[in-house]
C-alpha cells in the first residue's frame, strides 16, 4: 500500500489523530503536566484514556518513542479491564496506526488498520459499528481535557455515548462535568429546577457513589443555587472519601473559600500543594484566600477597632503573600488570564504600580482571549488608570474598549456603569464640556437608548459644532429609527 492510499485510510479512522485535537487550541506542556498528575492519583479503570491521550500530546511534541511507550500502557491497561470487550482498543490501534505511519513504518501502520477492521467485523455480529460508545466517551473526554472551546463538541460527544448506554456511570460523570463546567464558564444563571447541571451532577453520583470529584461539582453548584448547608454535606462527603486526592482538594477548597471559610480553605490547599507543588490553579487559589484575609483585615483598620500599626503590617504581609502565589500559579500556568489580573490588582495595593501596568500590558498581548476575559482586562485595567494614575482619559479608554465587545457580562456591566459615572461627573463639573454630553450618549447608545443618546449627542454638537464624532453617531441613531 502506498503511503498516499494508507493516510487516505488513516484518515477514516476514529481516533484522537481524527478528532480535531489542534496543537494551537492547547497549551501542550501544561496538559503533558496535568496528564502525569492524573496517572499518579486518579484510581480508575479508564486510565487507559489518560494514557492515550497522552500518547497523541507526545506525537504533537515529535517524541514518538514515548508515544509507543504510553499506547503500550494504554493497551495493557485496557486489556486488564475490558472483560472481553474489544471496543476501547479501537482509538488506541488508530492511534498506535498514525503514529508508526509518521515513523514511516508503513507496514506496522498497516498492522493496526487490520487490528481495527478485525475489531469491527467481531462488532457488526452483535451492534452497529457506528454507535459505539466508548469511542464517543473518550472522545468527550479528551475534548474536556484538552482545551475550554471544545466543551461543546464534548457534550455532544457524551450525549451520543449515552444514548447507546444511558447508564454507564464514566459517561454520565463526563456528561455532568461538561455541563457543569459550560453553565459555569457561560456563566448562567437558573433557578433550581432548570439547572441542568443539578440533575445531571446528581445522577452521576446515584450511579457511581465513589466519584468524589463530580461529588464536589454538586456541593459547588449546590452553593451557587444558595443551597450552600447541603452543598457542605457532598463536600464533606467527598472528603472522607479520598481526602489526598489533589483534584478533589481544589474544589473542595474553592467551596469553603467562597463560604467565608478561609482558614479551613488554606489548610486544604496546602495540602494539596503538598501532594502537586508545580499546580497553577493551587496556588492561584492560595492568592485568592490571602487576598480575602487581606481585604477581611482592612475592613477592620477602617473601622478602628485595632491598633493601626499591627493591622497595616498584617495586611501588607498578606499582601506579600497573595502575591506570591500568583507569581508562583503564573510559573506553572502561563496563560492563566484571570491570575494575570488578580496578580496586576494585587501589586495594585501593594503600590507596585509598573508591575501593575506590565501584567496588565502583557495580558492584552494575548492572542487567545475571550470575550468575557477581555472585558475584564479591560474593567480592572479601567479601575487601575482611573483611581491609580489618575487617568481619566485612559480611564475611559479601556471602559469604551469593554463596551464596544459583544457579549454581556459582569464586568462589561461594571464598565457602563463606571463610564456612565464619569460622564455625569464631568457634564456636572463643567456643563460647557461636551466630551460629557457625549460620553453619556456613548453609553445610551450601548444601552439601546436611542432617545436618550440622540438627546445627548445633540447638546454634545451644540457644544462643539464641527465634531465629526459627534456628527457621526447622532445620524447614526437617527438612521437607525
Amino acid at each position: 500500500m502506498t503511503a498516499t492510499t494508507l493516510k487516505t485510510r488513516l484518515l477514516q479512522l476514529n481516533c484522537h489523530f481524527t478528532w480535531g485535537l489542534l496543537e494551537k487550541d492547547g497549551e501542550i506542556d501544561e496538559i503533558e503536566e496535568r496528564l502525569h498528575n492524573q496517572l499518579e492519583f486518579l484510581v480508575s479503570e479508564n486510565k487507559y484514556m489518560v494514557y492515550n491521550l497522552l500518547a497523541y500530546v507526545k506525537h504533537i511534541q515529535r517524541d514518538y518513542t514515548e508515544s509507543i511507550a504510553n499506547l503500550d500502557e494504554a493497551e495493557r491497561n485496557c486489556l486488564s479491564t475490558s472483560n472481553g470487550s474489544n471496543c476501547k482498543l479501537l482509538a488506541i490501534y488508530g492511534n498506535y496506526a498514525w503514529v508508526h505511519y509518521y515513523l514511516n513504518q508503513l507496514e506496522k501502520s498497516q498492522l493496526y488498520i487490520d487490528k481495527v477492521n478485525n475489531v469491527y467485523k467481531k462488532l457488526k455480529q452483535t451492534k452497529d459499528p457506528n454507535d459505539i460508545p466508548e469511542i464517543y466517551g473518550e472522545q468527550g473526554w479528551s475534548l474536556l481535557k484538552f482545551n475550554r472551546i471544545y466543551y461543546e463538541k464534548a457534550k455532544d460527544c457524551f450525549e451520543k455515548a449515552l444514548k447507546e448506554a444511558p447508564e454507564d456511570p464514566e459517561w454520565n460523570s463526563g456528561y455532568a462535568t461538561v455541563v457543569y463546567r459550560l453553565e459555569s464558564f457561560q456563566n448562567i444563571k437558573c433557578p433550581d429546577q432548570k439547572c441542568e447541571s443539578l440533575k445531571l451532577l446528581k445522577k452521576a453520583i446515584e450511579l457511581n457513589p465513589k466519584d468524589s470529584v463530580v461529588k464536589a461539582l454538586l456541593g459547588l453548584r449546590l452553593q451557587d443555587l444558595r443551597r450552600t448547608k447541603e452543598g457542605l454535606k457532598y463536600i464533606e462527603e467527598a472528603l472522607e472519601q479520598t481526602p489526598n486526592l489533589p483534584y478533589l482538594l481544589r474544589y473542595v477548597a474553592k467551596f469553603y473559600r467562597r463560604a467565608g471559610m478561609i482558614d479551613e480553605a488554606l489548610d486544604v490547599l496546602k495540602t494539596a500543594v503538598g501532594l502537586i507543588p508545580n499546580s497553577g490553579f493551587h496556588h492561584h487559589q492560595l492568592g485568592l484566600c490571602y487576598r480575602s484575609k487581606m481585604l477581611e483585615k482592612k475592613k477592620i483598620a477602617n473601622s478602628g477597632y485595632q491598633n493601626k500599626r499591627t493591622n497595616s503590617r498584617e495586611i501588607q504581609e498578606l499582601i506579600q503573600k497573595a502575591i506570591f502565589h500568583f507569581e508562583m500559579g503564573l510559573e506553572f500556568k502561563k496563560t492563566h488570564v484571570y491570575a494575570y489580573i488578580d496578580l496586576a490588582n494585587m501589586y495594585r495595593e501593594a503600590n507596585k504600580c509598573k508591575n501593575a501596568e506590565e501584567t496588565f500590558q502583557n495580558i492584552l498581548s494575548f492572542t487567545k482571549l475571550t470575550d468575557e476575559e477581555k472585558q475584564q482586562i479591560h474593567f480592572n485595567y479601567g479601575n487601575f488608570e482611573q483611581y491609580n494614575n489618575k487617568s481619566e482619559k485612559e480611564a475611559i479608554r479601556h471602559y469604551k474598549e469593554a463596551l464596544l465587545i459583544p457579549g454581556t457580562s459582569r464586568d462589561k456591566n461594571k464598565c457602563e456603569n463606571a463610564l456612565k459615572k464619569l460622564a455625569e461627573r464631568k457634564v456636572t463639573r463643567d456643563p460647557t464640556d461636551a466630551s460629557g454630553f457625549s460620553l453619556l450618549g456613548f453609553v445610551y447608545k450601548i444601552q439601546q437608548k436611542s432617545a436618550d443618546a440622540i438627546e445627548c449627542y445633540e447638546k454634545a454638537l451644540k457644544l462643539d459644532p464641527y465634531n465629526e464624532e459627534y456628527l457621526s453617531n447622532l445620524c447614526e441613531l437617527k438612521l437607525a429609527i
